[in-house]
């Protein structure tokens, strides 16, 4: 049975191994206002996310559009861990993966949601719940930009069944 500390500790790991961004602040210099700015629609986000991977510091998730599939992969701190699980937009602009999260360690559950914002053709990003709004994609987009780490195709499948099996055999 997993511990408490333990189910902390892989969920933390993860949330870590997605990365930081540039708060809205100091990226734009304070001229984005997310309050002006409008959710983005279930279109835009199933779009945005759809069939692409994001490339984590750490790792990597996709969003399989193929029954909303989502599966993932973290090397955080050395330690490997994977996640398989499903991919959803809850409301407006509101983009979330709930996924069981694995690693010698164990397994726990974990969701994680992200809010998404535009204003002309900037879009804006921000973990929930407590995250700050970044900007995710400038207009036009930089190269540094979180949008740019996500790529059409399945960039975590040979990470994540190496992982998996390797994880299995430890059990």
């Amino acid at each position: 049975m997993n511990s408490p500390l333990r189910t902390l500790s892989l969920i933390v790991a993860v949330g870590v191994a997605m990365g930081s961004a540039t708060s809205l602040a100091e990226a734009a210099g304070g001229r984005v206002n997310p309050q002006g700015a409008t959710p983005l629609t279930h279109k835009e986000l199933y779009n945005l996310y759809g069939q692409k991977s994001w490339i984590w510091k750490t790792g990597a998730g996709y969003f399989s559009v193929r029954e909303r599939r989502f599966t993932a992969w973290s090397n955080e701190n050395g330690t490997p861990s994977y996640g398989v699980g499903r991919w959803f937009i809850t409301g407006p602009g509101k983009l979330c993966f709930r996924a069981e999260w694995h690693a010698e360690a164990g397994s726990a559950p974990a969701t994680t949601c992200f809010s998404h914002r535009k204003q002309g053709g900037v879009i804006l990003q921000k973990r929930e719940p407590a995250g700050e709004w970044y900007v995710f994609k400038n207009a036009p987009a930089n190269a540094d930009d979180e949008f740019t780490k996500l790529r059409r195709g399945n960039y975590v499948r040979a990470r994540l069944a190496g992982i998996e099996a390797r994880l299995d055999k430890a059990e």
